[in-house]
């Protein structure tokens, strides 16, 4: 009988328990661990987040899907990991701490035969100060309780904008070094569609405040699209949607403190600024959640199996080199930890080897460059892939390992505005491969594959895809013949 255990329920590490399940005989454990009583469908949370859907619908409570499929559930979260066991006990353990309110602090220890590290990021509003909703100056859609705070505000000021009162709205990043640059494009046209449908869009002043080099970078360092037979660059093609809809975007920009109604931030040139606003959505960086490693004779081995960053390492190339020595190549294809073959991460909690983006820094050393996404589709496909490698080593201990590059796969985004089939918009985009390579491609992606549209038809897929995938997290029947 073997014991899986995986530290997260989001996207990666609930695909991964799903798959697992499936496909492993019940004598066989999988055990997840969860600090979040409820699983979250985040690209939804966007709608939550202007008030066009409740966050009851983005959300469900996971203990019943694992009770009905066999899988064991702690609502907990990872405190330490001991991959060679302790002193002259072999087993390999995890430490965990509970947050379910019967249980919350009491410890405990799970062994395990194969660990999945799917714990996600740390939202590190700590990282700018006056940051985030608790306790902070500006509001989030990282959460569903974070969006329907954000809608709440957000009702308020069009409420005062209806009353006459001219308002000044920001959407963005909040630090220098953020990811995610798509949910904040996102929300930003939607609260512009929100404005607009109550009628009060020319009283309203909407910036989008992004440390992009330029628009249409997202953290992957920009795109080339196919448009009926002509190469058309991202940046001109957003910023060309944010010419159509009054947005103004001040790029190339790390926030360096949210004041009550005002934030300051500094652009790469050095210069620094002050932009006042009554409404502000303000994505955090990310870090990993802080798990600690030991090995058999207590000592530390943390900074062996993360990096600076907190996010585990795998079977990437770390080697230090300049960003025009990168290559496809040092991205992970297994997420296998290189000291400890039984031992995943997937999803945010992998440490990527380098930055997407070209990196770039002021003068005096202060970062404002996108990290790269590892969120959605990606996510979905290594939390897959680590189950599939792990049910043929329990089958088969000397299996080959099943790969999902990143410099491989594709990925598609759609930001969409409204929540109704006959209303809305959306922009698509589509990538081939998510890491570019410029060796394969001269744009460094596949023009058959890297498309941008903008239409309902690519609204309509993101209102049946949120429907989709609430069906297939909560394994519904036939939920696996649905592509992560």
């Amino acid at each position: 009988m073997a014991t899986v255990v995986i530290l997260g329920a989001g996207i990666s590490g609930h695909t991964a328990a799903l798959h697992l399940r499936r496909r492993l005989r019940a004598k066989h454990r999988v055990i997840v661990v969860s600090p979040n009583s409820h699983w979250n469908w985040i690209p939804s949370n966007i709608w939550v987040g202007v008030g066009q859907m409740d966050k009851e619908r983005v959300v469900f409570p996971l203990a019943p899907v694992y009770a009905r499929l066999g899988i064991e559930f702690h609502q907990a979260r990872g405190v330490a990991i001991r991959p060679e066991g302790s002193g002259d006990d072999p087993t390999t353990t995890v430490e965990i701490e509970y947050t379910d309110p019967v249980r919350a602090g009491e410890v405990a220890t799970l062994s395990y035969d194969y660990l999945i590290n799917a714990t996600g990021p740390k939202l590190n509003f700590g990282a700018t100060p006056g940051l985030g909703p608790e306790g902070g100056n500006s509001y989030s859609v990282c959460t569903a309780e974070h969006a329907s705070q954000a809608a709440a505000a957000l009702a308020d000021t069009i409420e005062r904008l209806r009353k006459g009162q001219p308002q000044t709205l920001l959407v963005g990043m909040g630090h220098g070094t953020c990811t995610c640059e798509g949910a904040a494009f996102e929300y930003a046209f939607n609260v512009d569609h929100a404005l607009r449908r109550a009628g009060v869009r020319d009283r309203a002043d909407l910036y989008y405040l992004t440390n992009e080099y330029e628009l249409g970078d997202f953290g992957v360092g920009g795109m080339t699209f196919d448009v009926h037979g002509r190469e058309v660059q991202s940046q001109g093609w957003i910023e060309s949607l944010f010419h159509e809809r009054d947005i103004k975007a001040i790029t190339q920009a790390h926030v360096e403190e949210v004041l009550p109604g005002k934030v300051r931030y500094r652009r790469l040139d050095g210069q620094t600024a002050v932009l006042g606003f009554d409404f502000a959505m303000l994505l955090p960086p990310f870090t990993g959640v802080g798990l600690a490693a030991f090995d058999r004779t207590g000592n530390d081995i943390t900074d062996t199996m993360f990096a600076p960053s907190k996010f585990m390492k795998v079977d990437a190339d770390y080697t230090a080199r300049s960003y025009d020595e990168w290559r496809p190549e040092d991205w992970p294809r297994t997420y296998e930890c290189p000291q400890f073959g039984n031992v995943f991460a997937v999803g945010i909690a992998f440490a990527p080897p380098h930055p997407i983006s070209r990196p770039r820094q002021t003068s005096d050393g202060t970062v404002i460059s996108p990290a790269p996404p590892r969120t959605g589709m990606p996510s979905g496909m290594m939390g897959k892939t680590v189950a599939l490698t792990i049910v043929d080593r329990i089958k088969r201990p000397d299996s080959a390992a099943h790969t999902a590059s990143m410099a491989l796969m594709g990925a598609a985004c759609i930001a969409s505005t409204g929540t109704g089939l006959r209303e809305g918009s959306a922009v698509a985009m589509t990538l081939q491969p998510i890491v570019p390579d410029y060796l394969r491609y001269r744009t460094g992606r596949d023009l058959a594959t890297t498309k941008g549209e903008v239409g309902l038809a690519a609204h309509w897929v993101k209102f049946l895809l949120h429907y989709l995938f609430l069906y297939k997290a909560k394994a519904h029947p036939g939920w696996f013949a649905i592509p992560e």
